[in-house]
Formats: C-alpha cells, structure tokens, sequence
C-alpha cells in the first residue's frame, strides 16, 4: 500500500519532480563550473628504528617502536611546526587545512597527502614536506645531539605531478544534484501530503462526514461562462454528472423520503449555488414538480445564473408584502419554479427561522415534488442551519482539494445537534485525473460579516422560453 501510494503521489505531481531535477542537475552544473580543480598529490614515507646489533629480538622490538611512533607521526606530520617550514610565507592555517595525513594499518608506512588547484604545486608541496618531516625526526629522535637517531623517516615514495583533478567530476556531481533534488522533492511532497487535511476523495469524505457521497462533480474550466448543464443539449459529462446526483437522491430512503433540501456548504466558494440550480434543472427535466429558493440572504446568487429578475421574493413573503405564488417565477422548459431571494433583510437569520419560512416551506411542499433551498454556508454564518432545522434533509457541497476535514467534521456536528438530517454530500471541483467526470470553475467568498464577495462571477444565462 505504501509503494502504492508513492507511486500515485510521483504521478500526479510528475511535472514537479522532473522540474525539481533539472533545477538539481543546472544547480550542480553552476557549482561544478565555478569550482576550481583539486588536485591530489601523496608521498609515503616509511618509519623504521635504529637496530644496531642485529638480533633478532632487537628487531622485532625495533619494529614493534617504529609501529608506535607511526600513529603520532600522523598528527605531527599536520603541526604548524612542520607545516610552517613548509609554507614559506604563505597562510599556515589554510596549508594545514589541505594536508592530511594517515598511519597504513598493521604497517610502519606513513603517507601525506597535499590538496592543491595547480597540480605542479601540489607534488612540490608533498616533496617539500616528506623533505622537512624526515629532517625534523632525525633532530628530535637522537638521545644526545651527537648520538646517532633511534628512529628514522624515509621517503620511499615521493609525489608525482597528478595528471586528472580529484574534483569537481561534472557527471557524478550532476548525478549527485539530480539525486538529491528528487528526494527533497518527493520528501517534501509526502510531507505536504501527509500535512495536508484537505478532502481529495469520495472515500475520505464518507468517512469524515459518516455519511453518503451522492455525487461527484467534475473541474470544467469552461462552465464559469457556462455554468449551467443545458449547453451541448444536456449531453456533457458534468451534466451526467447531476443525473447521477438526481438518481442517488431518489434512493436515499424508501420511507423517509425528502421533500425539502438544504444545498448548503462548509465554507464559500465551493460551489452550492450551481450545485442547487443544476440539481433542480436535473430534476424538473425527469418531470418532477421542483421549486427552487434562493434562501440565501445576503448575497443571492440564484438570479445571476438563471438569468431572472430577484429584486421581489422570499423575504417580501416573509415581512407579508407579497403572496408567495405571486412572487414565483417559471424558467425553462419544462416549467421549473423559482422562488428568489427578494431584497436583502438586515436580520436573515431571524426570517429564516420564523414561523413564516416554516409556513411557507409547508405550502411548497405540498404543492412541488421536490423544494430546493440553496442555503449559505453553514460555518460563516447560522442561516443554514435554521433551515436544516425545519427542512426534510441537508446536501453538504464539498470543495476538492480545499474544504478541510475538521470543517466536515465541524458542520455535520452543527446539523446533528439541531437533529437536521444529513441525506448525503456532493464532491465538487474534481479534476479530470481524480475520476470520469470534468468540473466547473465556480466561486464566491463571504467576509468576516457574512457578506458575499463575487471571486469568479458566473455570466448570467438568459431564461429559456416558457
């Protein structure tokens, strides 16, 4: 399941990663160009002791001394006194920075090695100081300054001028850089998915809201001029795509089958006021009596798409300065009836939950098959979840990648503790890669208020004839 999931990972942000790539492979080729060349130049020196008698015990005990002296000859073959005689004038520090030198295991074999950008420099260098260590050695390792030495450094292979430099190696370090560019990218894309709490999936959206996913609605670019599902004859997928919504909505419960439906969301922007009007299109086309209310009262968006007149509706009816069937319109063929908002009331949330609404959801739901709310969202404000409350059931929109879990989490609890019934929730923005179906493009925002602001206004569609 995990390599499963890296892999589906890796393909949907594929273009990130090869991005990511070459951005390692041009960043190790800038690093590689204005490197300059390093050069290394080795010399071996071998510590022997001084074994005059010639017996054998003396030998091995010679050996056994030059073999101990060998590991501190390594760190003193780096001290500033050596390397000071060496460097004649130049920085010391940054001399002994390019030096190291290593005891050969097991063996009485001591070589250094010199770091240099001119190789000629670098083997004269490794020359110079098998040279000055040799003679250093012989003047501290005599007992008296007339006695012979008791330890002796020989240099039994010195420097050759390098021909090829150690670094930089252009392939491998491009190798290295697309290397290490892939896995920060794809560490970073586990991480940014891992963190990330937005519903992305119809199986991770019945699981947050324990509910029911009745529709998947597809991205279409198109459908912000469009937004509708009667261009091309009701024959596109997104169209398909509301039809399927209708038919899972008719089998939602045989016995508490619901008459009134809140279409509301988590937050806005993510497409409820489409949702609500292509849902009642949908329906009305299969022949049911459907009336849809614009129930949003502080920015109503039903007018824009149907192309009507909104400026008389619910909220005349609500304050009794209209009779309801006087202030519902007939749009489309077959006729489907639409209640609009009416002027926008200082206190929405007040008229949605009086009496009144109840009243007149009662007289629609005789009348019609089907009443269609499109509501606010649920979080901003409370208009919602007054109508979740005397409604039949509630149809929760679902923003792809953008609506958080906890937010589902949080407005199927505001509908459970008014006992408002959650029939089901609709996917939408879905892009083509996540499933059969294209989307549409559709949003708008509310502000600390409440307020609506229009961020991807739809174009208004004319009526069709009655």
């Amino acid at each position: 399941m995990e390599l499963l999931y890296y892999a589906r990972l890796m393909r949907r942000y594929w273009p990130l990663l090869l991005l990511s790539v070459l951005a390692g492979v041009g960043t190790a080729h800038l690093v590689t160009v204005n490197t300059p060349p390093r050069y290394l130049a080795s010399i071996t020196m071998l510590v022997s002791a001084d074994a005059r008698d010639g017996g054998l015990s003396t030998a091995l005990q010679a050996g056994a001394l030059s073999q101990q002296r060998v590991q501190s000859y390594a760190t003193l073959l780096t001290s500033r006194q050596v390397v000071g005689r060496v460097a004649r004038g130049e920085d010391v520090a940054d001399l002994q920075a390019r030096i190291t030198a290593e005891a050969i295991p097991d063996t009485a074999l001591l070589r250094a090695t010199v770091a240099d950008s001119v190789p000629v420099r670098a083997a004269a260098r490794a020359n110079a100081l098998g040279a000055v260590f040799a003679r250093l050695i012989d003047q501290i390792e005599r007992p008296t300054p007339k006695s012979p030495p008791t330890i002796r450094v020989t240099v039994v292979d010195e420097a050759e001028v390098p021909k090829e430099p150690v670094a930089p190696q252009p392939l491998t370090d491009m190798v290295l850089g697309a290397l290490i560019a892939l896995f920060a990218a794809v560490a970073g894309l586990v991480l940014r998915d891992r963190l990330d709490t937005t519903v992305k999936t119809a199986e991770m959206l019945q699981r947050v809201a324990e509910s029911s996913v009745l529709g998947v609605i597809g991205y279409e670019r198109d459908a912000k001029r469009h937004p509708l599902v009667l261009r091309d004859q009701g024959r596109s997928s997104r169209a398909e795509a509301f039809r399927s919504l209708r038919t899972n909505l008719q089998f939602i419960g045989v016995d508490r089958q619901p008459k009134s439906l809140v279409v509301t969301s988590c937050l806005p922007g993510e497409g409820k006021s489409s949702t609500s009007a292509n849902l009642a299109i949908t329906m009305a086309q299969a022949g049911w009596r459907v009336v849809l209310v614009d129930a949003d009262l502080r920015r109503p968006s039903v007018p824009r798409y149907l192309g009507i007149e909104g400026g008389t509706g619910l909220t005349d009816v609500l304050i009794e300065r209209a009779r309801l069937h006087d202030v519902i319109q007939t749009w489309g063929q077959p006729g489907l009836s639409v209640l609009p908002s009416g002027r926008i009331p200082p206190n929405p949330s007040e008229l949605l939950g009086s009496r009144g609404m109840r009243s007149v959801l009662a007289q629609l739901t005789e009348e019609y098959d089907m009443v269609i709310i499109d509501a606010p969202p649920l979080l901003p404000v409370t208009d919602a979840a007054a109508l979740g409350a005397i409604c039949d059931g509630a149809l929760l929109v679902v923003r792809h990648g953008k609506t958080r879990r906890e937010q589902v989490l949080r407005a199927g609890e505001l509908l459970s503790s008014i006992n408002a019934r959650l029939v089901g929730t609709v996917l939408n923005f879905v892009p083509a890669k996540q499933g059969s179906y294209y989307g549409y493009g559709y949003g708008y925002g509310y502000d600390s208020a409440g307020q609506e602001t229009a961020s991807e206004t739809p174009q208004p569609q004319a009526p069709m004839p009655v």
